[in-house]
């Protein structure tokens, strides 16, 4: 009995401290917990640890994982930095449009060739890179002719002759027949007056642009000799871009010539544009089996250049008594759409919604909102951010609609 007392004891010497050894790490372990860390640019990432962002390589920042339920508590100081403003639902009408992919183009009718009136030498070409603006007025390049120098000579001599005998009819016309020839090569007014004054042919013209514009191309260079007609310019003015758009044959009963539609360049959605379809392709594209659809818009401010990606809106059929919501209330992801809706003074919820009908400002809430709820329609994007940084999580984790 004593002996079996005794192994008891021993047992217990030993066992005792292994087991409050393990029972305070797992107390620590609990008591510390396990912090998450995330990508401020991309907030999918999430990982146990410090690191870098396997998208874009930022250094991962610490999420705070305080607070499970699935919404947000902000102050007025927070709702105002983040210029967070919400709307009120409500029914109403939806003019539905129909979404075309284009592209902006140079307007061919607002592009200028210029090209040597005169066969001869260019001296002096006083714009020689493209994409460089060019004014009215301005001198384009300086050209060496004999030809000119010679048809100077006999404007000379005419202008002599009716100096000499001013009541002679005949040399009145001769005089004005020389003028115009030069003026036919585009001698301006100006030049002609100097030569007259100075009494001497000059060989070397100066010749200006006759319109505003932008030079595209260069054709010639100094020194270079050019024949009459020969291409030294090429001028082209974006005051007024082309709109092309591809329809395929199913849309093509949806569009016709003369007809309104609404404009979007990329970057530039709030600044939507007229235009009137003026030209619809007659045949297909080759190897593309779509149509082209153009129009053309004003750009007076210089805002767009072509090249440029925009969106035509073909007006539909419209749609009464739906629930709208500006498109910048909602939000998109591999999750589906969803918003946010305030509750209360300081509250805002996550919620998944199913879109319907949308145009170029509204979008269609066909479920997941009621009339009357208040939602959030700017700052949403810096809400979803915010609920990731602090609960470490998206915010439509385990929503489905």
């Amino acid at each position: 009995m004593e002996r079996k007392h005794f192994i008891r004891n021993i047992v217990m010497t030993v066992v005792a401290p292994v087991l409050l050894l393990s029972a305070c790490n797992t107390k620590k372990t609990a008591d510390k917990g396990e912090q998450t860390y995330t990508c401020p640019m991309h907030p999918q990432i999430i990982q146990h640890g410090p690191g870098s962002c396997p998208i874009c390589g930022m250094d991962l920042v610490a999420v705070s994982a305080a607070g499970k339920r699935n919404e947000l508590m902000l102050d007025r100081n927070q709702v105002a930095l983040a210029n967070i403003t919400t709307i009120t639902a409500g029914a109403g009408d939806l003019g539905n449009f129909k979404r075309l992919n284009g592209r902006l183009s140079v307007n061919p009718q607002r592009t200028v060739y210029i090209s040597s009136r005169v066969p001869g030498r260019i001296e002096q070409l006083y714009v020689k890179e493209t994409g460089v603006p060019v004014h009215k007025g301005q001198p384009l390049y300086k050209i060496y002719s004999e030809q000119l120098a010679s048809l100077q000579q006999e404007y000379l001599v005419a202008v002599a002759q009716r100096e000499a005998f001013p009541d002679n009819a005949r040399f009145q016309q001769i005089e004005d027949a020389a003028r115009q020839k030069l003026q036919l090569y585009d001698v301006s007014a100006h030049t002609l007056e100097q030569i007259r004054q100075n009494k001497k042919a000059d060989p070397y013209i100066t010749y200006t642009a006759a319109v505003n514009g932008v030079v595209a191309a260069v054709s010639a260079g100094e020194g270079q000799y050019v024949a009459e007609g020969s291409t030294i310019l090429q001028l082209e003015n974006y005051d007024q871009l082309w709109v092309e758009a591809d329809v395929y044959p199913a849309e093509l009963n949806q569009v016709r010539i003369g007809q309104q539609v609404k404009v979007a360049v990329s970057g530039w959605e709030d600044q939507a544009a007229d235009m009137q379809v003026e030209f619809i392709s007659p045949a297909l594209q080759t190897g593309t089996q779509v149509a082209r659809l153009r129009g053309t818009i004003s750009n007076n401010k210089q805002l767009w250049q072509p090249g440029m990606q925009a969106n035509i809106y073909l007006p539909a059929a419209q749609r009464s008594n739906v629930i709208t919501l500006p498109a910048g209330a909602v939000i998109r992801d591999e999750k589906g759409a969803h918003i946010w809706i305030r509750k209360g003074r300081d509250r805002y919820i996550p919620r998944m919604v199913k879109t319907g009908a949308e145009n170029a400002d509204q979008v269609e809430i066909k479920e997941g909102l009621q009339a009357g709820e208040t939602v959030v329609v700017s700052g949403a994007y810096l809400l979803y951010s915010e609920f990731v940084l602090k609960k470490g999580a998206n915010p439509m984790a385990g929503h489905h609609h």
